[in-house]
């Protein structure tokens, strides 16, 4: 069971993060001196990703752009002599070969993966969502992918999540298989804390095998016409096992302002760059 393939689904509006968003998509503000998308990029790649479908919708030219070459900027660093930068800019665009497929119409996050079926050609593979930056010491599409292998079947990756987050988050009803390992039983969207099964969260990565299409196909789109991939999720487990794997290492939800700050100060205080003279403004802040 080899995965060499992802879906970054990236064709939102990011009406959260407006006005910042009216003209630049959301995937593409930066969190510290990376956009957002990269983040999920350099991890997919970093788990042996060599094909990664970025699913775009109008006005997301930047997330293109950003990973092609750009000669001139190319031939620019070279003649000042910036080769550090000439590196960093070279090296984005050989992480993966990138794909790009357009969303017409937004109608959630189960009809933007069914847009990557031609692309996927009935191979298992792996959706990460770039709102959300991983820490981890190794991959967590790695951690998922392994464990992919392991049990040749479908693993979504989980996180515990306090009783505001059942709110926030499908929750599962899960059943111990292993170590960090859990059977996916049932599992609800949004339940809150009397209606969740668990603490256990789905959080933003997911390998999926190829039956997950014919699931999307048959879910019914919810009260606001998008069909959900938790539903397809629980259609797909009706026909073969769906594993859930709790992840080592931290996440930042970047999806909204605070999450995104939190990310931030996080990520910048691990950076021997940034760490030392950011911690010591941080000491001299009057909170």
């Amino acid at each position: 069971m080899k995965i060499r393939k992802a879906v970054i689904p990236a064709a939102g509006y990011g009406t959260r993060f407006l006005p910042a968003t009216k003209a630049q998509p959301k995937e593409m503000l930066t969190v510290l001196d990376k956009p957002l998308i990269q983040y999920s990029v350099e991890e997919a790649a970093g788990s042996g990703i060599e094909h990664i479908a970025v699913i775009v919708s109008r006005g997301k030219d930047a997330i293109l752009d950003h990973f092609d070459r750009n000669p001139e900027l190319e031939q620019f660093l070279k003649e000042k002599q910036k080769f550090e930068q000439l590196h960093e800019v070279e090296r984005i665009t050989g992480l993966a070969e990138f794909h790009y497929i357009r969303q017409k119409e937004m109608l959630g996050l189960g009809h933007a993966i069914l847009m990557a079926e031609e692309f996927v050609g009935g191979e298992p593979f792996a959706v990460l969502l770039p709102d959300d930056i991983f820490d981890c010491p190794v991959p967590c599409t790695q951690q998922l992918i392994t464990a992919a292998e392991q049990y040749e079947a479908s693993v979504i990756v989980l996180g515990r999540v306090d009783a505001e987050g059942t709110k926030k988050y499908g929750i599962i009803k899960p059943h111990p298989i292993a170590d960090r390992v859990f059977r996916v039983d049932d599992m609800i969207e949004k339940p809150g804390p009397e209606r969740a099964f668990s603490d256990l969260a789905i959080i933003g990565r997911y390998v999926f095998t190829p039956e997950i299409f014919q699931a999307i196909r048959d879910t019914e789109p919810d009260h606001r016409g998008e069909i959900q991939i938790t539903d397809a999720i629980k259609l797909l487990r009706q026909e073969q096992p769906v594993y859930g794997y709790l992840f080592e290492g931290t996440r930042h939800d970047c999806g909204d302002k605070i999450g995104f700050l939190k990310g931030s100060v996080s990520l910048a205080l691990k950076r021997p760059d940034y760490a030392a003279e950011f911690r010591a403004f941080l000491r001299d802040i009057d909170l």
